[in-house]
């Protein structure tokens, strides 16, 4: 068996490799190209584990790392930073770090979803992408709005008679400014159509299973709330208690405790959302 680590960056990859005893086999860098990995694993003891950092790049890495028949250990990133705590930093220290924690059994990694979950996975993130632009320009039209006094005398701005009475208030406005509200009202357009797409595209693919049901019976879930829990939560059966899956969905804030006194501070924002 060989010890693998793969340090990945956008446009390459550094990786090493060593025995057991620590003998270094070979060291190079990889340029990111479709069958690179592959094509320096071949050279590699086949079943050795390959340790992978967790970054963006990681989906196709992974992919090419179980397709030439290697183990992937898909590394929690910041956790390896803090038990390795070097002060300097270099593609090779990182890839060095990445085996010693290998070779002491130590290595914090975190669960890899299936290539049918990642794709999936894709449906509800790049929703929940488009709302959230859609609300930055629904925000900015409401500044607008309050910058010129502009009252509309609806709940609803966005809504039919919202809409109807924004349009015809916009030439209240000065000319350059109703123009580029136009636009904005323009561009949320386009986005609730590509929002509706991928709802309908949603409901294709996912169907109202039990776990859907049960989560659907929690206030305030509907279909499309319970279907990202399910496809980001993934096997709940890799949990080993209910404490492990509130750590994993950022519902653990964080503790201070000294001299007999406790103090929670916000909900940790370094928790893994693979």
């Amino acid at each position: 068996m060989e010890y693998i680590a793969l340090d990945a960056h956008k446009q390459y990859t550094w990786a090493r490799v060593e025995l057991p005893d620590g003998t270094v086999v070979q060291e190079k860098r990889i340029p990111h190209e479709r069958g690179a990995i592959r094509r320096f694993l071949a050279s590699c003891e086949p079943g050795s584990p390959v340790a992978v950092e967790t970054i963006g790049s990681w989906y196709w890495i992974v992919d090419e790392v179980e397709e030439a028949g290697f183990l992937p250990q898909l590394v929690h990133a910041h956790k390896a930073k803090l038990m390795l705590g070097q002060v300097s930093k270099t593609d090779r220290l990182d890839a060095r770090g990445l085996i010693r924690l290998q070779r002491t059994g130590t290595l914090p990694t975190v669960w890899i979803p299936s290539r049918e979950l990642c794709d999936l996975r894709d449906l509800p993130r790049t929703r929940m992408l488009l709302v959230r632009q859609r609300t930055q320009l629904k925000n900015r039209i409401h500044a607008t709005c309050a910058k010129y006094a502009l009252i509309i005398p609806c709940t609803d701005v966005f809504g039919k008679r919202g809409r109807e009475t924004l349009l015809q208030k916009l030439q209240e406005l000065p000319p350059q400014t109703a123009f580029t509200t136009m636009c904005l009202l323009n561009q949320i357009d386009a986005l609730n159509e590509q929002i509706a797409r991928i709802e309908s595209r949603m409901g294709d693919l996912f169907e109202v299973t039990e776990e859907v049901s049960l989560l659907m019976t929690i206030p305030g879930v509907g279909f499309i709330l319970a279907v990202v829990i399910l496809t980001e939560a993934g096997d709940p059966g890799r949990f080993g208690r209910t404490e492990q899956f509130a750590s994993y969905s950022g519902m653990v804030p964080r503790v201070h405790e000294s001299g007999g006194r406790r103090r929670y501070g916000p909900l940790r924002s370094d928790v893994t959302t693979t």
